[in-house]
């Protein structure tokens, strides 16, 4: 057994992704880069594919690609896909392993016909005991053997009571293989001597969960090195169990853990001593969640006197340096491995144990160990272990944070069906992303745990406590930059939050937040990507329901600041707000808010987004009615501290005002009323206010600067200029060299048309950007 040091290292998940992986990744995405699809039925199975011809894969390349390709959600047909393989002579498997896949026979037999070395099947419902024959016709090279959660109902219930196989005397025959793990149903008891018969070289056995009525079997493994029997009643034959043992006297690795309340508690005395004595080579055991280890070292003392066979004076006086009855004889040689984790009078506690690793619940070291041993077939303990992992964080009780970061994410995802293991890992996980630095955390890890953090979610995406916990876990990092990679799952995600979620608004809320982020810097593709996904059409039902509920709140402003922000230079998203009634609920939210004090920002965030919808030339024509012009009108004299919206509103104006006086079909308010309040509401906002807005752009309000035949466009666009550039040189004067802004201020003011004021505002612009240019600012 591995030092703690040496379990779940996270730097193995630092370095960025190799080319090689990044082929496999393409390579599935995109199967025919190496094969072709046929459009006949083979074997039963429509669209098979087959490898181009020409190519010849090795086995280190079709082993990687089958373990990718399983865990990719572009390829829905296994069948399909391992057809590829089905050519020995061009493609070559040796170690597979198979996990929750849709596969059936034909695939098994493809696997098979490759003479495997290894092969690993978990969660595979539609194969069925067919594939035992397969895997007996080409048993030569296999060495290792699994099988758990495979068949409907799992394929080896019935197995040694079938008359085939009792005839031949065997089920497996497989004469070179060292290590089996087996899952039986346990409404089926076989015949283990028939089961086991065709395997006399197996050194590894794994029986975990399965029901065992005596253990005479052990008679068939001399050479067995290690033994797991993690919730198997032994303690129904304990007499048998210890009876047998002898038979064992390779074994190095013992496992007799148990989760089952029923399955913990053995009565026969000194039934450890007896284990410890019967197997001389025994390095590791494995006793948790029995009671193997209770009892009190006077109590032992008694019952040595009783039991002389078992013990000799070695014993008695390595008692007192043993705090475990039972493994007193191995003071001197101390286990490597001992497993104590859930036993009874909490052994784990005790000073005195003859091993050099422990799992069990006292700190932190313990608690690692022991999730590092359950990772795989033990669920149940795993979950308990997470649950006290959690514990240790939230109370920031730790000094192993990289190696639990690495527990927590090997059990999400080796477990990602199992709702308690993903609630309880998230949570945990958000303890620990809390506490780590954000530049703390290498970017490949981040990505890892956000995409391990995703695929939970989407198993339980109608579990609101473990969407509570996601949420909050990715709030905790940069958004939208450490999710790039997973950026359209967790839009999906978010997005279903925000329609389905009812009984928790907290969720409601930081998944607003989530989307409101993801909005931002970011291309617009990413901006498009939203939009096709529904996330108008969502926004836009969250605040009609929030106006029918008379629920006034920060849900409604994040639902308007994401479609600001979706709306920005984006005319499709635009287009999709007024496609959805957008400017109808604008006029209600306007009405509605009015009721509610510090309506402010939520204003604020309204005429944003009509700001972006009015840069927009052909969709003006939606906003040019009189109720929203006078509304607009109405908002240029706004007393509100907040600049934005009376700014957004002559915003809004000037591009409408820009199309020409033809373009302007409302009667009332006239236009030259509405230029004229425009002007004069420019003319009381102070040059140097702050602000709490991103441009990325200035091309609509370039183009502003070009309509000379309304000067009052000009007035708001070269404001806005001098503002921005004045308040924060360093940004907009950049952005505004690059987008060739100087040229037009030259042209500006060579002009004779502008008035002074606007020529004033146009020379403090490009005066701002001299500075910037030449480094004076």
């Amino acid at each position: 057994m591995a030092d703690i040091d040496d379990f779940s290292r996270l730097d193995q998940y630092v370095e960025s992704e190799t080319l090689t992986e990044l082929c496999y990744k393409v390579i599935c995405k995109n199967l025919d880069i190496i094969s072709v699809k046929s459009l006949e039925v083979i074997n039963e199975v429509e669209n098979v594919r087959s490898l181009l011809k020409g190519l010849i894969l090795p086995s280190e390349i079709c082993d990687r690609l089958i373990e990718y390709a399983l865990r990719s959600d572009t390829i829905k047909s296994h069948d399909e896909f391992f057809h590829i393989f089905q050519d020995t002579s061009v493609t070559k498997l040796k170690r597979i392993k198979v996990v929750r896949s849709n596969m059936s026979d034909k695939s098994a037999k493809i696997l098979a016909s490759h003479k495997l070395v290894e092969l690993e099947l978990i969660d595979c419902p539609y194969v069925t005991t067919q594939f035992i024959e397969y895997i007996n016709d080409n048993a030569e090279n296999l060495q290792s053997l699994t099988c758990r959660e495979v068949g409907p109902p799992r394929t080896f219930g019935m197995l040694s009571m079938s008359n085939e196989y009792k005839m031949r005397g065997y089920v497996f025959k497989l004469p070179n293989l060292r290590s089996l793990a087996l899952d039986i149903n346990k409404k089926h008891i076989p015949d283990y001597y028939l089961l086991f018969a065709g395997m006399p070289n197996l050194t590894h056995l794994d029986l975990s969960n399965n029901v065992i009525i005596g253990f005479e079997f052990f008679s068939l493994f001399p050479n067995l090195i290690s033994l797991v029997l993690y919730n198997v009643s032994i303690n129904k034959w304990e007499q048998d169990f210890i009876g047998n043992l002898g038979y064992l006297k390779k074994l190095r690795h013992l496992d007799i853990s148990q989760s089952n309340a029923g399955h913990k508690v053995f009565t026969i005395p000194n039934i450890l001593q007896h284990i410890i004595n019967s197997l001389p080579q025994l390095t590791s055991l494995d006793i948790s969640g029995t009671n193997l280890a209770a009892g009190h070292k006077e109590d032992y003392a008694v019952q040595t006197v009783k039991q002389t066979s078992f013990c000799d004076s070695d014993d008695m006086s390595n008692n007192k340096l043993c705090d475990i009855p039972g493994l007193a004889s191995r003071v001197n040689r101390p286990l490597q491995f001992l497993g104590l984790y859930g036993t009874g009078d909490g052994a784990c506690r005790l000073r005195n144990i003859p091993a050099k690793l422990i799992s069990g619940n006292a700190n932190e070291d313990q608690i690692l160990v022991a999730a590092n041993v359950c990772m795989n077939n033990k669920v149940d303990l795993l979950l308990k272990a997470l649950n006290d992992l959690y514990l240790v964080y939230r109370y920031e009780n730790f000094h192993r944070l990289d190696q639990g970061l690495c527990v927590i994410l090997d059990a999400m995802e080796k477990h990602p069906q199992v709702k308690s293991i993903q609630i309880s890992g998230s949570a945990t996980l958000f303890y620990v992303v809390k506490m780590k630095e954000k530049d703390e955390i290498e970017p490949r890890v981040k990505e890892r745990i956000v995409r391990i953090l995703l695929a939970g979610m989407s198993s339980h995406e109608n579990e609101e406590t473990m969407m509570r916990n996601g949420c909050l876990t990715l709030s905790q990092f940069r958004i939208p930059q450490d999710v790039m990679s997973n950026y359209e799952t967790l839009v999906k995600l978010l997005l279903n939050c925000a329609k389905y979620v009812r009984q928790d608004d907290y969720v409601l809320r930081i998944a607003i937040f989530l989307l409101n982020s993801l909005s931002c810097q970011v291309t617009g593709r990413e901006k498009r990507l939203l939009g096709n996904l529904g996330c108008i059409k969502t926004m836009l039902e969250l605040i009609r329901r929030r106006i029918t509920s008379n629920i006034f709140d920060d849900v409604l402003e994040g639902a308007w600041s994401t479609m600001w922000n979706m709306t920005d230079e984006t005319p499709i998203n635009c287009e999709r707000f007024l496609d959805e009634d957008g400017m109808n609920l604008f006029h209600e939210c306007i009405k509605f808010a009015q009721k509610y004090r510090h309506r402010e920002e939520l204003l604020k965030n309204m005429m944003g987004l009509l700001g972006n919808v009015a840069e927009v030339q052909h969709l003006r024509v939606h906003l040019t009615q009189q109720q929203y012009i006078s509304l607009f009108a109405s908002l240029l004299d706004s007393d509100s501290e907040v600049i934005e919206i009376p700014y957004n509103a002559a915003g809004v104006l000037a591009h409408i005002a820009s199309d020409g006086v033809e373009a302007w079909t409302v009667p009332c308010p006239s236009r030259d009323e509405v230029l004229r309040l425009m002007v004069q509401a420019i003319e009381h906002w102070d040059i140097r206010t702050g602000r709490n807005i991103n441009y990325r752009s200035f091309l609509p309000l370039l183009r502003l600067l070009d309509v000379y035949h309304t000067p009052e466009c000009q007035h708001w666009a070269v404001w806005a200029l001098a503002n921005l550039t004045n308040v924060y040189p360093h940004k907009y004067c950049k952005l505004l060299v690059k987008e060739k802004g100087p040229e037009k201020l030259t042209a500006l003011l060579k002009d004779s048309r502008p008035n002074g004021r606007i020529r004033e505002l146009a020379a403090i612009v490009y005066d701002n950007v001299m500075c910037y240019i030449f480094g004076k600012v």
